[in-house]
Order: C-alpha cells, then structure tokens, then sequence
C-alpha cells in the first residue's frame, strides 16, 4: 500500500470518525440518521457550498458516469443532515455529478453531522487527495486550511500527511505573479518549472523566463540553470550619476539576460550615456557568449 495515499486517508478518516461528526444515536427529522449508510435520492441533495473546486472536466465526468452506469457507486459519498429529507454534500461532488448524468435517482452516502468549519475543512482535505489537481490548486487549498480553518503548517502536515517542506514549495506559488500562476493553473509550466522560477525576486524577469519555457519549451533543467546563472553573479554596483532605468529598455535588458543564459547590467547617465555589462566565469563560457552573440 502507499504510504503517502494511507497517511491522505487517515488525516480524513480522523475528521468524520470525530464525536463532533459521527451522532449515530440522535434520530433526525427524516427518513435517516446520522451515522447511518443509506441510499439517498439525488434531488434531496444540495452541493457543497465550500466545495474549493469550481472546475469538472466534462470529458473526465462522462468517463465516470460510463462507469458508474455499469459497475455502480463503489464508494459512497459524503453527506451532512440539514432537516426533513434535506442534505448537503460534503465530498464527493465528482460522484454526485456523475450519478446524475447517469441517470441515477439514488446514491449511496455516509451520513453526518458537521458545522460549517468541520464541512470546509473536510471539503478542502478531501480536494487535495485528488490526482488531476494541478500545483495551484493544490497551494490554494493548503492557503484556504491556514487561514480559514486557523491551522498552521505543522498541523496541516499532520492533517494531509505531507511533510511541512512540501507544503512550504507549494503556498510559495502563491506568490508569482499572476501570469505565471495561470500557466500553472492551464498546465503550460510545471511545479519544477515555478518552483525554480519563486527563488528570483524580480516578477518581470520571472515572466520573461515563463514565455521563454513556454515559447521554447525549455526543461526544469534548462531553467534551473537560467536562474543558476542569473542568482550566482554579483549586481554592478552603481555609481551617482547612473539613473534608474526605463521599463522599456530594462525589460529589454531581462530578455537579453535570458536568452543569453547570465547577467546582464545597464548602467544609463542622465545624459544617455553608458555601458552594458555581460558577466561571464570562466573563459568557456565568455567563448559561448561570444557565440551566442554573433548568431
């Protein structure tokens, strides 16, 4: 059995086996009580309003609903009682949905009992067990556990079973700029990719890397060696009379930087003046500059 998936289980299973969430002895108003299995009809239950996933591939839904039709709900979904026949799911919408397109009128559920914050909290663990989620997604849940169920990173590596390092890489996507978190999000870079790219301070030179990946499909090799070159060298220092530069050339100066694989300085005086300064450490490595410049 895998480790990773069996610690996942746990840290859910000890949120629905709570005393606060399994009242298998107080009847309810209905046709079941909490704690019970039962087989539920399909309009009787509401979605998740904390349902932290707005985004179910069609393709992926039909798939299930193809299965679903011809081997049934293997395992149930999770439900809340809110009152006489009501429910409201707490996880499983991927099955819920893929009931109805079936065709089902009923669905096998656990039924509990759990206050908004245990319902988040459940809806947000069970979301980051899930294989299609991509790094964003994931980084959003672990964000939205932190400050919306008050736990910290060590309590939130005991809940999902993840070491705190990992949860670390992952909230640190959050800080990107946007662009670069979208790419992540549609699947055009990956976690090497944006982990490699969060170590540089400078968002426009992030960007400027994320198009060259994109653009030239660059590895999280390639990559790691860009941002290698561009942390290793020393900044030039500037001098009084050296002004700051323009938007316009200093992102020009980046994609020169980035295309040539080091670092790259202006320096501009107020009267236009100045130098461009290309490092390099070795001579193998100003002999493929030169190179490089010459194409």
């Amino acid at each position: 059995m895998n480790p990773k998936k069996k610690a996942l289980g746990r840290g859910l299973s000890a949120i629905l086996e709570s005393p606060e969430t399994d009242i298998t002895s107080k009847d309810i108003s209905g046709s079941f009580v909490a704690g019970a299995i039962a087989s539920i009809p399909v309009d009787q239950i509401e979605s998740n309003p904390f349902q932290p996933r707005e985004d179910f591939n069609p393709e992926a839904l039909n798939d299930l609903a193809t299965s679903i039709k011809e081997q049934g709900i293997i395992q149930p979904i999770t439900v809340r009682k809110m009152g006489y026949d009501k429910y409201q799911l707490i996880s499983g919408e991927r099955r819920l949905k893929a009931s109805k397109l079936a065709g089902f009128d009923e669905i096998p559920c656990y039924i509990r009992i759990a206050n908004d914050q245990q319902m988040l909290e459940m809806a947000l663990v069970e979301n980051i067990q899930r294989e299609s989620l991509n790094a964003l997604e994931i980084a959003i849940s672990y964000q939205r556990l932190i400050d919306e169920c008050e736990l910290t990173q060590d309590e939130l590596s005991q809940r999902v079973g993840k070491n705190r390092t990992t949860i670390s890489n992952y909230i640190r996507l959050l800080k990107l700029p946007a662009e670069l978190q979208i790419a992540i999000r549609d699947s055009k870079v990956t976690m090497g990719h944006a982990r490699a790219l969060v170590s540089i301070d400078d968002e426009m030179t992030q960007v400027t890397i994320l198009r060259n990946i994109i653009t030239k499909d660059l590895s999280v090799r390639e990559v790691e060696e860009i941002v290698r070159n561009l942390n290793r060298q020393p900044s030039v220092k500037k001098v009084t009379e050296v002004k700051e530069l323009p938007s316009e050339i200093d992102s020009k100066r980046m994609n020169v930087a980035v295309k040539l694989n080091t670092r790259v300085n202006v320096l501009l005086n107020n009267k236009g003046k100045g130098n461009i300064v290309i490092s390099f450490n070795s001579q193998k490595e100003l002999e493929r500059l030169l190179i490089d410049l010459n194409s």
